[in-house]
């Protein structure tokens, strides 16, 4: 995941209408689960991405350099603390048409969201 993709995506509160959230799939409740599995998926990877970026400055002792040498790993901690969060990016791929559903032919299988 690539940090630029969330620069479309709100940083604040945004009322939604939910007629509008449920047109892709016609179901508010199948609607919702989508967007949670989605943004599940979305954490995920900005965790990962976070944990290997942050595995660079893994250090074996501490000592008082460390502190003036950490200036990077700080300001890389809030600019992922500043990014919109996953469920608001699953909402805002899923209203620019980016999120594809999977569905079971037969059985009980949820819908499970992809990205494109």
């Amino acid at each position: 995941m690539s940090t630029t993709r969330s620069i479309n995506a709100a940083k604040t509160t945004i009322t939604r209408d939910v007629n509008d959230l449920d047109k892709e799939l016609g179901n508010v409740y199948e609607t919702v689960h989508v967007l949670g599995k989605r943004a599940n998926q979305i954490a995920t990877e900005i965790k990962t991405e976070l944990s290997a970026k942050l595995e660079e400055f893994a250090v074996t002792g501490e000592n008082l350099e460390e502190v003036y040498e950490n200036r990077e790993q700080i300001e890389l901690s809030k600019h992922y603390e500043k990014m919109p969060k996953p469920s608001t990016l699953a909402i805002q791929e899923l209203m620019e048409g980016k999120v594809v559903v999977r569905r079971a032919e037969e059985g009980n299988t949820p819908a499970l969201p992809e990205s494109k």
